[in-house]
Protein backbone atom coordinates (compact mmCIF):
# COMPACT_ATOMS: atom_id res chain seq x y z
CA UNK A 1 0.00 0.00 0.00
CA UNK A 2 1.09 3.32 -0.54
CA UNK A 3 1.23 5.51 2.44
CA UNK A 4 2.51 8.31 0.21
CA UNK A 5 1.38 9.89 -3.03
CA UNK A 6 2.33 13.02 -4.34
CA UNK A 7 1.17 14.30 -7.95
CA UNK A 8 2.59 16.93 -9.75
CA UNK A 9 3.96 18.96 -6.10
CA UNK A 10 5.02 22.91 -6.55
CA UNK A 11 5.68 25.40 -4.49
CA UNK A 12 6.54 28.82 -5.37
CA UNK A 13 7.55 31.78 -3.56
CA UNK A 14 7.25 34.45 -5.68
CA UNK A 15 8.75 33.95 -9.13
CA UNK A 16 10.73 31.37 -7.53
CA UNK A 17 10.11 27.54 -8.10
CA UNK A 18 11.51 26.02 -4.89
CA UNK A 19 9.41 22.48 -6.33
CA UNK A 20 8.62 22.32 -9.58
CA UNK A 21 6.05 19.86 -9.94
CA UNK A 22 7.35 16.56 -9.02
CA UNK A 23 5.86 13.34 -8.17
CA UNK A 24 6.53 10.08 -6.55
CA UNK A 25 5.00 7.60 -4.11
CA UNK A 26 6.39 5.62 -1.19
CA UNK A 27 5.25 2.03 -0.07
CA UNK A 28 4.47 0.78 3.36
CA UNK A 29 7.96 -0.98 4.11
CA UNK A 30 10.19 1.30 2.03
CA UNK A 31 11.99 3.59 2.31
CA UNK A 32 12.66 6.52 -0.25
CA UNK A 33 15.81 9.25 -0.39
CA UNK A 34 15.46 12.64 -1.60
CA UNK A 35 18.96 13.70 -3.15
CA UNK A 36 19.87 16.86 -4.00
CA UNK A 37 22.14 19.87 -3.35
CA UNK A 38 21.09 22.66 -1.16
CA UNK A 39 18.16 24.58 -2.26
CA UNK A 40 17.00 21.49 -4.31
CA UNK A 41 13.44 21.47 -2.68
CA UNK A 42 13.95 18.18 0.10
CA UNK A 43 13.05 20.62 3.37
CA UNK A 44 10.32 21.92 1.02
CA UNK A 45 8.40 18.99 -0.05
CA UNK A 46 9.04 17.48 3.33
CA UNK A 47 7.36 20.60 4.96
CA UNK A 48 4.64 20.39 2.60
CA UNK A 49 3.87 16.85 3.83
CA UNK A 50 3.46 17.84 7.32
CA UNK A 51 1.36 20.61 6.18
CA UNK A 52 3.69 23.55 7.59
CA UNK A 53 3.95 24.76 3.65
CA UNK A 54 0.51 24.67 1.65
CA UNK A 55 1.93 23.67 -1.90
CA UNK A 56 1.07 26.18 -4.70
CA UNK A 57 0.04 23.58 -6.94
CA UNK A 58 -0.68 19.51 -6.92
CA UNK A 59 -1.57 17.12 -4.57
CA UNK A 60 -0.52 15.06 -1.44
CA UNK A 61 -2.06 11.99 -0.22
CA UNK A 62 -1.22 10.56 3.08
CA UNK A 63 -2.81 7.05 4.11
CA UNK A 64 -5.29 7.77 1.23
CA UNK A 65 -6.34 11.18 2.75
CA UNK A 66 -5.99 14.59 0.95
CA UNK A 67 -3.89 16.65 3.90
CA UNK A 68 -4.37 19.91 2.63
CA UNK A 69 -8.23 19.10 3.92
CA UNK A 70 -7.41 15.70 6.44
CA UNK A 71 -4.57 16.66 7.97
CA UNK A 72 -5.73 15.98 11.54
CA UNK A 73 -6.57 12.15 10.67
CA UNK A 74 -3.29 11.66 9.01
CA UNK A 75 -0.61 13.40 11.56
CA UNK A 76 -1.23 11.35 15.02
CA UNK A 77 0.10 8.14 11.93
CA UNK A 78 3.52 9.83 11.29
CA UNK A 79 6.56 11.86 12.78
CA UNK A 80 9.43 14.09 11.83
CA UNK A 81 12.93 14.47 12.92
CA UNK A 82 15.93 16.93 12.21
CA UNK A 83 18.66 18.51 13.81
CA UNK A 84 18.02 21.65 12.60
CA UNK A 85 14.34 22.41 14.44
CA UNK A 86 14.73 22.28 17.85
CA UNK A 87 13.73 20.91 21.01
CA UNK A 88 12.71 23.82 24.21
CA UNK A 89 16.63 24.62 26.08
CA UNK A 90 14.83 24.86 29.16
CA UNK A 91 13.54 21.61 28.95
CA UNK A 92 15.52 18.52 30.02
CA UNK A 93 15.42 16.02 27.48
CA UNK A 94 12.79 13.60 29.47
CA UNK A 95 9.93 16.68 30.35
CA UNK A 96 10.62 17.86 26.24
CA UNK A 97 9.23 13.61 25.78
CA UNK A 98 6.84 13.34 28.39
CA UNK A 99 4.89 16.67 26.32
CA UNK A 100 5.36 15.13 23.06
CA UNK A 101 4.30 11.94 24.37
CA UNK A 102 0.70 13.37 25.55
CA UNK A 103 0.07 16.04 22.68
CA UNK A 104 0.37 12.12 20.69
CA UNK A 105 -1.63 10.48 23.19
CA UNK A 106 0.36 8.13 24.21
CA UNK A 107 -1.69 5.71 27.02
CA UNK A 108 2.10 5.06 28.87
CA UNK A 109 4.15 7.49 27.99
CA UNK A 110 6.93 6.63 30.78
CA UNK A 111 7.04 3.31 29.85
CA UNK A 112 7.62 4.44 25.69
CA UNK A 113 10.63 7.29 27.19
CA UNK A 114 11.89 4.31 28.73
CA UNK A 115 12.11 2.05 25.76
CA UNK A 116 13.78 4.98 23.82
CA UNK A 117 15.90 5.95 26.82
CA UNK A 118 17.40 2.11 26.68
CA UNK A 119 17.31 1.50 22.69
CA UNK A 120 19.12 5.47 21.71
CA UNK A 121 21.32 5.13 24.71
CA UNK A 122 20.27 7.98 26.52
CA UNK A 123 20.57 7.35 29.92
CA UNK A 124 23.41 9.44 30.67
CA UNK A 125 21.33 13.15 29.64
CA UNK A 126 17.80 12.11 29.50
CA UNK A 127 17.61 14.60 32.07
CA UNK A 128 19.40 17.09 31.34
CA UNK A 129 18.59 20.44 29.88
CA UNK A 130 17.82 20.33 26.40
CA UNK A 131 20.29 23.41 26.10
CA UNK A 132 23.03 21.83 27.45
CA UNK A 133 23.67 18.61 25.11
CA UNK A 134 25.91 18.53 21.99
CA UNK A 135 24.53 18.88 18.98
CA UNK A 136 24.75 14.61 18.20
CA UNK A 137 23.32 14.65 21.69
CA UNK A 138 20.38 16.93 20.79
CA UNK A 139 19.97 14.96 16.63
CA UNK A 140 19.41 11.56 19.32
CA UNK A 141 16.88 13.40 21.41
CA UNK A 142 15.04 14.42 18.27
CA UNK A 143 14.86 11.25 16.69
CA UNK A 144 13.51 9.71 20.57
CA UNK A 145 11.22 12.16 20.15
CA UNK A 146 10.28 11.50 16.12
CA UNK A 147 9.22 7.49 17.17
CA UNK A 148 7.50 8.06 20.10
CA UNK A 149 4.42 7.23 18.59
CA UNK A 150 5.83 4.29 16.55
CA UNK A 151 4.64 6.09 13.12
CA UNK A 152 3.96 4.31 10.16
CA UNK A 153 5.47 7.47 8.43
CA UNK A 154 8.77 8.27 9.48
CA UNK A 155 9.85 12.19 7.37
CA UNK A 156 13.46 12.55 8.63
CA UNK A 157 15.72 15.47 7.50
CA UNK A 158 19.45 14.76 7.93
CA UNK A 159 18.49 12.42 10.34
CA UNK A 160 22.36 11.67 11.68
CA UNK A 161 24.04 14.95 11.26
CA UNK A 162 26.38 16.17 13.92
CA UNK A 163 26.33 12.09 15.05
CA UNK A 164 30.13 10.34 15.34
CA UNK A 165 30.35 7.93 12.71
CA UNK A 166 29.80 4.56 14.98
CA UNK A 167 26.92 6.03 16.93
CA UNK A 168 25.31 7.40 13.31
CA UNK A 169 25.99 3.71 12.19
CA UNK A 170 24.23 2.69 15.54
CA UNK A 171 21.44 4.80 14.70
CA UNK A 172 21.23 3.55 10.93
CA UNK A 173 20.95 0.06 12.28
CA UNK A 174 17.97 1.20 14.89
CA UNK A 175 16.66 2.30 12.25
CA UNK A 176 16.90 -0.65 9.98
CA UNK A 177 15.48 -2.85 12.72
CA UNK A 178 12.36 -0.17 13.53
CA UNK A 179 11.49 -0.57 9.84
CA UNK A 180 11.54 -4.07 10.15
CA UNK A 181 8.98 -4.68 13.01
CA UNK A 182 6.71 -1.91 12.23
CA UNK A 183 6.38 -1.77 8.55
CA UNK A 184 6.77 2.24 8.38
CA UNK A 185 7.81 4.17 5.51
CA UNK A 186 10.26 6.75 5.72
CA UNK A 187 11.22 9.76 3.69
CA UNK A 188 14.54 10.52 4.24
CA UNK A 189 16.52 13.34 3.35
CA UNK A 190 20.08 13.34 3.68
CA UNK A 191 23.45 14.48 2.26
CA UNK A 192 25.67 11.48 3.47
CA UNK A 193 25.62 9.05 0.53
CA UNK A 194 26.57 6.30 2.69
CA UNK A 195 23.93 6.83 4.43
CA UNK A 196 21.40 6.52 1.55
CA UNK A 197 22.96 3.81 -0.13
CA UNK A 198 22.81 1.62 2.89
CA UNK A 199 18.95 2.81 3.50
CA UNK A 200 17.12 3.51 1.00
CA UNK A 201 15.55 1.73 -1.59
CA UNK A 202 14.64 4.03 -4.28
CA UNK A 203 16.47 7.49 -4.51
CA UNK A 204 14.75 10.66 -6.09
CA UNK A 205 17.48 13.02 -7.10
CA UNK A 206 16.72 16.48 -7.11
CA UNK A 207 17.92 19.77 -9.27
CA UNK A 208 16.57 22.98 -8.88
CA UNK A 209 13.40 21.77 -7.69
CA UNK A 210 13.15 18.95 -10.14
CA UNK A 211 13.37 15.01 -9.91
CA UNK A 212 15.96 14.63 -12.76
CA UNK A 213 17.03 10.76 -12.12
CA UNK A 214 15.37 8.45 -9.76
CA UNK A 215 16.52 4.44 -9.50
CA UNK A 216 17.96 2.16 -6.76
CA UNK A 217 21.31 2.92 -5.44
CA UNK A 218 22.49 0.19 -8.28
CA UNK A 219 21.06 0.94 -10.45
CA UNK A 220 21.72 4.77 -10.81
CA UNK A 221 25.42 4.05 -9.98
CA UNK A 222 25.54 1.61 -12.48
CA UNK A 223 23.78 3.87 -15.21
CA UNK A 224 26.18 6.49 -14.38
CA UNK A 225 28.98 4.25 -14.77
CA UNK A 226 30.57 5.66 -11.43
CA UNK A 227 31.82 3.33 -7.98
CA UNK A 228 29.51 5.05 -5.44
CA UNK A 229 26.66 7.70 -5.08
CA UNK A 230 28.39 10.36 -4.06
CA UNK A 231 30.46 10.28 -7.39
CA UNK A 232 26.59 10.05 -9.31
CA UNK A 233 25.07 13.42 -7.39
CA UNK A 234 28.44 15.09 -8.50
CA UNK A 235 27.27 14.12 -12.19
CA UNK A 236 23.85 15.60 -11.41
CA UNK A 237 24.15 18.47 -9.04
CA UNK A 238 26.92 19.89 -11.85
CA UNK A 239 24.73 18.67 -14.64
CA UNK A 240 26.66 16.14 -16.56
CA UNK A 241 25.77 13.11 -18.62
CA UNK A 242 27.15 9.96 -17.87
CA UNK A 243 26.85 6.70 -19.89
CA UNK A 244 23.62 5.74 -20.60
CA UNK A 245 22.44 8.17 -17.79
CA UNK A 246 20.18 11.21 -19.25
CA UNK A 247 19.75 13.88 -16.81
CA UNK A 248 16.44 15.70 -17.53
CA UNK A 249 14.83 18.55 -16.08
Amino acid sequence: MNIVHVENLEKRFGEMAAVGGISFDVAAGQTVALLGGNGAGKTTTISMLLGLLLPSAGSIRLFDCDIATERARVLPRMNFSSPYVDLPHRLSARENLTIFARLYGLREPAKRIAELTEALDLGALIDRRTGSLSAGQKTRVALAKALLNKPELLLLDEPTASLDPDTADWVRHYLEVFQKETGAAILLASHNMGEVERLADEVLMLRRGKIVDRGTPDDLIYRFGRQNLEEVFLDIARDRRVGDAAVVS
